[in-house]
Formats: C-alpha cells, structure tokens, sequence
C-alpha cells in the first residue's frame, strides 16, 4: 500500500498589504501611506512589483509603528 504525503501550507504568516490596507492599520490616508512610501524620514518600508505595483510587509508596518512609538518616547523623555 502506497503512502500519501498530506502537506498542509499554512497561511501567510507575513501578508503584504495594500496602500489601502496599510492605511486602515494607521488609520490614516491612502495618500499619507503613498507620501510616506516616497520621502526619506519617516519612511515606510516598501515593495515595488512589477507595474509600479506598492505592497508593504505587515511585520514591517509593525516595525515601522515600534521605531515611531520609541521616537516618540525619547522626544518626551528630553522635555
């Protein structure tokens, strides 16, 4: 009898996001996410496909969000 390998792909742990999703993550606009995409500081981590195509890693975004939180903390620590 003949055994069968069942391998099962788990979801997309790191799921690259759209303009539009990233924006709801920030809660910010479509427009905020592609400025940010294009300028030095602060920049979000972008992947360019193919046709121009934005996407965006979700770890990153998160990433991005910490980087930004602990700025923030440091500002306030000095004042």
């Amino acid at each position: 009898m003949a055994q069968v390998a069942i391998v099962q792909s788990k979801p997309d742990e790191d799921p690259l996001l759209n303009a539009d999703e990233v924006a709801l993550k920030l809660h910010v606009t479509k427009d905020w996410v592609w400025d940010h995409s294009s300028r030095r500081t602060p920049y979000l981590p972008v992947i360019r496909v193919g046709d121009g195509t934005l996407r965006y890693r979700s770890s990153q975004i998160d990433e991005f969000l910490n980087e930004r939180e602990r700025i923030s903390h440091l500002r306030r620590k000095r004042r």
